[in-house]
């Protein structure tokens, strides 16, 4: 009898349709029964002598929620008969319905072989528990996580011996993950918690990768690509990393017209065994980043996400370094001004506000975020006109040492990305049909902001802002507390500057304010948007006395 190793996952959510993934231990069809009639069916597909499923479920009610239950073979396996969580549920958008989309990044099942650092409550496993305990109660309409959803470089205890004991720890990558099998090991100590993995079986979500799901620093540079790719063991950990992200992640983010329509998707569901078809296209989407779009867009009601790639796009070569490589760049402008009629021109407009575009907010995802504090812009562009050798070829390799150990790898160091996107956003808040919000969404940087640019010339009809929300589980050091703090201070500013005139640096094309934190915590960032209004919240995990974890509330305003 086949049974469930991993999931049920909620992913792909809208007024008619979902899609839920499992992974189970050998070959089976795999049933999603809702209380309502509605259902669906898949047969499972095999990578790597592991096996899953992407159920859609069609026929669903706009406006409502209903309960299900997945089976295998017919045999039903979730809900578990001794499960202490309520049923999981399908939850469908109605044509008036608002809109709560929670975010976070950065999240470690369990700290690190070695780690340091308190760590406190997961913010997700809270989340969860409050859900849980009123299921009837206000819930995520979807939970975005921006990247780090599995550390393959920062591995716990429990992990470390487990890979000790199936190869030499002492070759390759040492104690990180090597392989597909060692990748599918994240995401069971990850997916299994129990908190996680009833949230996930109930809350739609969407994700992108940041650099922990491969490895630290991810696509840095060219230099450090060079040198990844001179190891001989490399080559096997990012295919691994990108086949399971595939797999576990990105499959989930589509709809069921893309899975459709995807001819890797039909040849891995059609073959015995998917393997090879899914490694080859890995090895393509390595060798060119550009054959293969991991960013995707998702329509909910009037509010429009592009989650964007910010780390596999890239384009590294120094003499025309970009975030995006220009097919990127084309696809996120189109996406953007899809049905903003001539919302693409420049200059502002009253008719902005009238609430007739596609869309009444944007929000554009990507794991890192574009607006920094300004030291930490300053530098990031200081230290990609060294390497890009504004001051000559011993500051180049200055530039490169100090990159990598630092971690200068944000839109600010790639200084004509970080000008277009900020482009971008003010014609998207410009003009006839402008949305009320555009809100750029974030993590990696292990604390949580709201940051609001502004444009010489021009004043967007759009609020616009910057909001970021990291760790959801991670320790956050003493020394990025300080930094932080200091990076948005005015000594800070005057410092960012004197360093930007060192490296010739242009000045950006606009300028930025903190209006909010910085805050430090486990925390989950949630936007209320309905009509043209939205409500931002920021909420970090918390002990009580009695030894309880819950969710505090240190952040609630308006943002349109």
């Amino acid at each position: 009898m086949a049974e469930l190793r991993l999931g049920p996952l909620l992913r792909y959510t809208d007024g008619s349709c979902a899609t839920v993934w499992v992974e189970t231990d050998r070959p089976c069809t795999a049933e999603v029964r809702c209380a309502d009639g509605a259902r669906g069916t898949a047969h499972s597909f095999r990578i790597a002598d592991h096996h899953y499923a992407l159920v859609p479920v069609g026929g669903l009610t706009p406006g409502t929620a209903t309960e299900y239950e997945v089976l295998l073979d017919g045999t039903g396996v979730w809900p578990p008969p001794d499960s202490r969580f309520p049923p999981s549920v399908i939850a469908t958008p109605g044509d008036d319905d608002g809109m709560r989309v929670a975010f976070g990044s950065c999240r470690w099942a369990a700290p690190p072989s070695g780690g340091k650092g308190r760590v406190g409550p997961d913010a997700l496993d809270t989340l969860s528990a409050r859900v849980a305990a009123d299921p009837s109660g206000t819930r995520p309409d979807v939970l975005l996580l921006l990247g780090d959803q599995v550390y393959a470089d920062e591995i716990s205890d429990a992990t470390r011996e487990w890979i000790a004991g199936r190869r030499d720890v002492t070759a390759g990558p040492g104690d990180q993950v090597a392989d597909y099998e060692e990748y599918t090991r994240l995401y069971y100590e990850s997916w299994l918690d129990p908190e996680v993995r009833w949230l996930l079986s109930t809350v739609p979500s969407c994700m992108i990768f940041d650099d922990h799901d491969v490895i630290d620093d991810w696509n840095t540079s060219a230099a450090w690509l060079a040198d990844m790719r001179a190891t001989d063991w490399w080559q096997e950990r990012v295919l691994s990393g990108l086949m399971s992200y595939w797999v576990y992640q990105q499959l989930g983010n589509l709809s069921p017209d893309e899975l459709a329509a995807d001819p890797l998707y039909t040849t891995v569901r059609e073959a015995s065994d998917g393997t090879d078809a899914l490694r080859e296209f890995a090895a393509r989407a390595d060798a060119d980043p550009a054959s293969v779009r991991w960013s995707y867009r998702r329509d909910f009601g009037r509010t429009r996400l592009l989650m964007v790639d910010s780390r596999a796009a890239r384009v590294l070569d120094e003499d025309r370094r970009t975030m995006l490589d220009p097919g990127e760049a084309a696809w996120l402008r189109e996406q953007v001004m899809e049905g903003r009629g001539d919302g693409d021109r420049d200059g502002g407009s009253d008719s902005g506000s009238d609430g007739d575009g596609a869309y009444d907010h944007l929000l554009i995802g990507t794991s890192l975020p574009w607006l920094l504090p300004h030291l930490v812009h300053d530098v990031e562009a200081w230290n990609a006109a060294m390497c890009g050798g504004e001051r000559g070829a011993r500051w180049a390799r200055a530039g490169e040492r100090i990159r990598r150990g630092a971690d200068l790898e944000h839109w600010s160091a790639f200084p004509s990305s970080f000008d277009a996107l900020g482009d971008l956003i003010a014609d998207a808040g410009t003009g006839p049909g402008a949305p009320a919000t555009v809100s750029v969404l974030s993590g990696d940087v292990h604390h949580a902001y709201v940051a609001e640019p502004s444009w010489p010339g021009r004043t967007p009809d759009a609020r616009v802002a910057q909001l970021t929300c990291s760790p959801v589980h991670n320790s956050v050091p003493l020394s990025i507390r300080l930094g932080f703090r200091f990076g948005w201070s005015a000594p800070a500013r005057a410092l960012g500057r004197r360093i930007a005139r060192h490296g010739r640096c242009a000045p950006p094309s606009l300028s930025w304010r903190r209006t909010g934190g910085p805050w430090f915590g486990n925390q989950i960032m949630t936007l209320t948007l309905r009509g043209r209004s939205a409500r931002l919240r920021l909420e970090q995990a918390r002990a009580d006395r009695d030894g309880t974890h819950v969710l505090r509330t240190v952040a609630d305003r308006e943002l349109a």
